[in-house]
């Protein structure tokens, strides 16, 4: 099983899955932080320091050696930018994809770290993430290095974390190296794929966070799974295993109509492809496999969908063949 990151406070919040379809993959191994320990605490005030020295591991996503904190830490968030990066500015309730590595003020013990694992692709927001990490790193810039000290109030709060050895006392130091960052207009920036096939729906190219057209020939659906590459992007393939964060519009073959999207919800999806597996088997299996930073068109016949049991007062009827659009932003 795929360690959990104790920074998260709970499944992230402003996700948008199709019916039936709950990511319950986040009760799982090590302790994770309670969004109750610092729900109703104010902003913090933000200062330069003190911070303690990064000794080894200086350059960007390499993993950091930090020293143990030298004194008293400040009683507010300590927060600098250590590498300035060039990408996108993240805002709060942004996703961001990030390596990190967490140790304790006083004993410089390291209590959590990704670098050996996968980066972490989590939302800055309110309950899904210590609040440390929602101030800190808003307004940073995607290839930034941030490094940040971290008092109880906007951590883990004064009952601590007892599994990850944290206590209700702790400063908390970070090292945070921001990979990319997500939101609702975020698009698949892949290459242009030729769809020349008249009997299959066509989907749109445009990279501008809005919904891309799709064009239904009025033709009898395949009886098969189809999956194909709209944009093909240059990252790793899905996992069956994996967490995958897209923007995505089904629209049922018979009639065009779309029954559900994330394009001008200000939401992002994201769901684990084993969960989707249980739901609609088709658009699991037709993202199992392509790459990251892609848009695919999938069509699902009504056995690898909802078959003969659609979701109640909706467009989906039984027996209905759904296509879909996905752009998969990132995967963890």
């Amino acid at each position: 099983m795929r360690r959990r990151s104790l920074l998260l406070a709970a499944v992230p919040a402003g996700l948008v899955t199709l019916a039936g379809c709950g990511d319950k993959s986040s009760s799982s191994s090590k302790a994770s932080a309670s969004p109750s320990a610092s729900a109703s605490v104010p902003p913090p005030k933000i200062v330069d320091g003190p911070l303690p020295a990064i000794t080894a591991g200086t350059k960007f996503d390499e993993k950091p050696t930090v020293a143990k904190g030298s004194g008293d830490p400040s009683k507010n968030l300590a927060v600098k930018t250590v590498i300035a990066g060039s990408g996108k500015t993240v805002a709060e309730n942004d996703f961001i994809e990030a390596n990190y590595l967490g140790q304790i003020w006083s004993t410089g013990k390291v209590f959590d770290q990704s670098y050996d694992r996968t980066p972490l692709l989590m939302q800055l927001a309110a309950g899904s993430i210590i609040d440390g990490w929602r101030y800190g790193l808003a307004g940073k810039k995607a290839g930034s290095r941030v490094l940040m000290a971290v008092p109880p109030t906007w951590g883990y709060g004064s009952s601590g974390n007892a599994q990850a050895g944290i206590k209700g006392t702790d400063t908390l130091v970070f090292v945070v190296d921001v990979l990319n960052s997500y939101n609702s207009k975020s698009s698949s920036t892949g290459k242009a794929v030729a769809q020349s096939d008249a009997a299959l729906p066509k989907v749109g190219t445009n990279t501008d966070g809005k919904a891309p057209s799709i064009g239904i020939p009025k033709a009898a659906p395949p009886k098969k799974l189809v999956s194909n590459y709209v944009l093909e992007g240059d990252g790793p393939e899905v996992k069956a295993e994996q967490t995958i964060l897209c923007q995505f519009k089904g629209e049922v073959w018979d009639s065009g109509k779309v029954f559900e999207q994330t394009y001008e919800s200000g939401k992002l999806a994201q769901f684990s492809v084993a969960q989707m597996q249980q739901v609609v088997k088709g658009l699991a299996q037709g993202i199992t496999g392509k790459k990251v930073g892609s848009r695919i068109m999938v069509v699902t016949p009504p056995d690898l969908a909802y078959g003969n049991n659609p979701p109640s007062g909706g467009v989906v009827q039984k027996g209905s063949t759904l296509v879909f659009s996905v752009d998969i932003l990132a995967a963890m």
